[in-house]
């Protein structure tokens, strides 16, 4: 059922989620005029709040997390605002939270960013309301789960009251600008889409590089480690979008089914195929940062840094490796995708001894948005002494190409298509699980292995077994 709602309800509103992202995204898109004049949005959380103690915490974080020239009608965005406490795990105030709902004129849109374990007491507090009928819509923030198992856990309870055409599973990376123009890239441009295969590519790569270490996420990351956080959701994501075969319109259906194509067409990795680390005390930026064992205060075995060699066995890539590597404090932050061609299959300047560089497909995500393509050129000179050619990067930076625009943040976007309806940019259900039987087999590997990650110094590109990964290819890392 197509609705605009014209009701939001945020779970975990005064969560570090909801200030640094949420709360900013929607006054931004209520400055520009994208939410409806009759669109009301309720926090809830179990903080004792009333509605003007919220505001105030709204307008805190706005002011902290939002630029100023975004901020334009603040005051107007801070009137759409209210807010209910509420204790999901037990049924008491639900009815209170639906009384402050109210009664939608189109329909409710639901934003659930609470710990996995209170996914399903919520969605049952929120059948006991009547906050389930069919104009409403539910979206959920990850982690959904742990594994395969918890997972299907978690969605079984979300689909008791929500069919999965009303279930929007968010994965922020697929609301950057970048990521989308990634499709814009191979399917609005005839020049890649006849080379996007394994005859014209030799390798991919996918790089998401922090800096950061722990950052207040102790308990939730010794949990996770590298392979559940990253790789499972944005980095399976990323390759998903490169790898996938063009769909047959820009629609939610038609995009997601090419994507799970790709994550079922996942060889499951060999024991010689993935590399783990643990950063320990370095320096990021000239600056001394502890190891991951002294933050966390005890030794322990999760991994913050993997790669991966990873295979797609379908026609269209058999035989291209795609390497995925992600990890916390290394020399800078960067998340891009690399996209490797093969060389010419015969140099005409051999022979005048020039020496020929397979071009390069750059996409940079986040921080800098912009994609670079290396491209084969003559250096000047009358060339007596042999032609001399030389890799130029034809660079598009985003935010030159489209000046005047705003930098939108990446949930703005997708708070807007939870709103109207769109579920294109979100995850379905038989993605996140085929996401996860891949992941899954590898921490299976690793403990048939009695696999623990190796050190690496902070500021460091990982173990040197990850160079050694894409090396005994012929590959390096682009760095």
């Amino acid at each position: 059922m197509s609705f605009t709602a014209d009701r939001l309800l945020l779970f975990g509103a005064t969560g570090d989620l909801a200030q640094r992202m949420l709360l900013p995204s929607l006054c931004a898109l209520d400055a520009d005029e994208l939410l409806g004049a009759d669109v009301k949005i309720i926090g809830t959380a179990r903080s004792e709040m009333s509605d003007n103690e919220f505001r105030n915490f709204a307008r805190a974080a706005l002011e902290k997390f939002l630029p100023a020239d975004r901020r334009g009608g603040m005051a107007h965005f801070l009137n759409r605002l209210t807010y209910q406490t509420l204790d999901a795990t037990t049924l008491e105030g639900f009815d209170d939270l639906a009384g402050k709902v109210g009664t939608p004129a189109r329909g409710l849109a639901i934003f659930l960013s609470t710990a996995p374990s209170l996914f399903e007491p919520t969605i049952k507090g929120l059948q006991h309301a009547g906050l389930d009928g069919p104009n409403v819509r539910m979206c959920l923030e990850k982690p959904l789960g742990t594994n395969l198992g918890s997972s299907c856990e978690i969605n079984d309870a979300v689909a008791s009251a929500f069919p999965e055409d009303r279930i929007f599973r968010i994965d922020h990376y697929l609301g950057k600008e970048t990521v989308q123009n990634l499709l814009a890239l191979r399917f609005a441009n005839i020049l890649f889409e006849p080379l996007w295969n394994a005859a014209h590519i030799e390798h991919v790569e996918i790089t998401v590089a922090e800096t950061v270490g722990l950052e207040g996420r102790v308990a939730f990351y010794d949990d996770a480690g590298a392979l559940r956080d990253m790789v499972q959701n944005h980095m399976l994501q990323l390759l998903a979008l490169v790898a996938m075969e063009p769909p047959s319109s820009f629609d939610a259906t038609s995009v997601r089914d090419e994507k799970v194509k790709v994550l079922r067409s996942l060889r499951q990795v060999s024991e010689n195929e993935t590399v783990t680390g643990q950063y320990r005390a370095g320096a990021i930026s000239g600056k001394a940062v502890p190891g991951y064992d002294e933050e966390l205060g005890k030794p322990s075995t999760t991994e913050t840094f993997v790669a991966i060699k990873a295979h797609v066995d379908n026609w269209r890539w058999k035989g291209v490796p795609f390497y995925l590597r992600t990890g916390k404090r290394l020399p800078r932050r960067v998340t891009e995708i690399v996209v490797q061609f093969r060389c010419v299959p015969h140099s005409i300047f051999a022979e005048k001894g020039a020496k020929m560089t397979p071009n390069q497909l750059v996409i940079g995500i986040q921080p800098e948005e912009n994609i670079s393509l290396s491209l084969m050129a003559k250096v000047p000179g009358l060339d007596r002494e042999g032609i001399r050619l030389r890799s130029v990067p034809l660079d598009i930076a985003m935010p030159d190409a489209f000046t005047g625009l705003h930098r939108r943040i990446a949930y703005e976007r997708l708070l807007l298509d939870l709103i109207e309806g769109d579920q294109t940019l979100f995850v379905r259900r038989d993605e996140v699980e085929a996401q996860w039987e891949w992941v899954d087999a590898i921490r299976a590997l690793w403990e048939a292995q009695t696999l623990e990650p190796k050190t690496y110094t902070s500021g460091s590109w990982g173990p040197s077994a990850a160079i050694a990964l894409a090396e005994r290819d012929g590959v390096t890392w682009h760095e």
